[in-house]
């Protein structure tokens, strides 16, 4: 399998979200496996909207293609095998967005390494708010799909290594003071 490679990286390794050579046995929650309701209430809070695209076919705006969410100007498009990762990642990188970058989106949702840290700092802040899903959860899908940190795993660069991400999203009025996540996009 080759390997995709991401122009954005998190946190100084560049293989931040490279697909891994040996996919992981864990399995990986997907839109088939959780409460879509929920799904679509908390894209919703954002302005987002979640669309099925049929069994097997391709995901229009979607980066790195297979089963991976798609994203085209304010709509996530997804099949039942899409992992929930991907929606979450691509909602965030909507949402940490200026709206410049948000009109006339499509595919590549571009953004820097500041950037990108806050998209998978706040992806685990809003798995939290999915029943089916959970922080913890989301953190073991985004190590199995081959998302890569310096410290090792997803949980460890969150707890100890993601202060950056967190002040981004501060500073951008993404998340309070505590923590939790506003419903709001940035300007």
């Amino acid at each position: 399998m080759k390997l995709a490679t991401s122009p954005y990286n998190t946190s100084v390794k560049p293989s931040h979200m490279s697909r891994p050579a040996h996919p992981s046995t864990h399995a990986i929650l997907t839109v088939a496996d959780i409460d879509t309701d929920c799904l679509r209430d908390l894209l919703a809070r954002y302005g987002l909207q979640l669309e099925s695209v049929s069994d097997n076919a391709a995901i229009p705006g979607s980066f790195w293609g297979d089963s991976e969410a798609g994203l085209i100007d304010n709509r996530l498009l997804a099949r039942g095998d899409t992992p929930v990762h991907s929606i979450l990642h691509e909602a965030c990188h909507y949402i940490c967005m200026d709206g410049d970058r948000r009109r006339g989106l499509h595919t590549n949702a571009g953004g820097d390494y500041d950037e990108e840290n806050a998209v998978c700092y706040l992806q685990i802040l809003l798995a939290a708010q999915l029943p089916d899903v959970g922080s913890g959860k989301l953190m073991q899908d985004m190590d199995a799909w081959g998302y890569s940190f310096r410290l090792g795993s997803t949980a460890r660069w969150f707890r100890d290594d993601a202060e950056d991400a967190r002040d981004w999203l501060l500073t951008h009025g993404l998340i309070s003071s505590s923590g939790v996540p506003r419903t709001q996009l940035r300007t």
